[in-house]
């Protein structure tokens, strides 16, 4: 996911939103406290699909919805029992990244951060389910690992180019 902030003066603050699925959403928070949530056309990112204004309460309210604080689905609870510390994460590998063309075990993922790689979804939504060390890193592809928290903390590192 990516989130880009930009101050508006005299307005308030306005956050663009590209989510992993594509989705994209602005959400401008006015000083006065209201907020505008604006989801935006695939296609034709600057044309607004929906807009809705929500006063702060209702945005407190909505974000705890979201946020799962009113309700758990039960699946996740089973699931967050059975894998305990057992993390899954998304990573969306850009262009500009340095992993781009290069191997999972030339890039030693599980040596050096100790995550494993489940599966890589390529653009084209093909998908490669526990790949193997030649497998090759393309651009806007998603990797999917599992690990702990520092597990992927390093893993994110080294495919943004941070090292580990």
């Amino acid at each position: 996911m990516d989130i880009r902030e930009t101050d508006l003066p005299g307005v308030g603050r306005k956050y663009r939103i590209l989510t992993r699925s594509g989705d994209r959403l602005v959400v401008v928070i006015h000083d006065d406290g209201r907020r505008e949530l604006y989801h935006f056309e695939y296609e034709d990112p600057e044309d607004s699909i929906s807009m809705i204004t929500l006063d702060d309460d209702e945005a407190r309210s909505i974000a705890a919805i979201v946020g799962g604080m009113t309700y758990k689905p039960r699946m996740l609870e089973s699931i967050e029992i059975a894998l305990s510390d057992l993390i899954i994460e998304w990573f969306k590998l850009e262009s500009r990244s340095p992993c781009v063309g290069v191997s999972i075990g030339d890039l030693e993922i599980r040596r050096r951060t100790g995550a494993t790689v489940l599966a890589i979804v390529d653009r084209d939504h093909a998908k490669h389910i526990t790949p193997g060390p030649d497998f090759v890193l393309t651009a806007d592809s998603m990797l999917i690992a599992a690990g702990e928290r520092e597990n992927l903390k390093a893993l994110k590192s080294i495919l943004t180019g941070g090292e580990a």
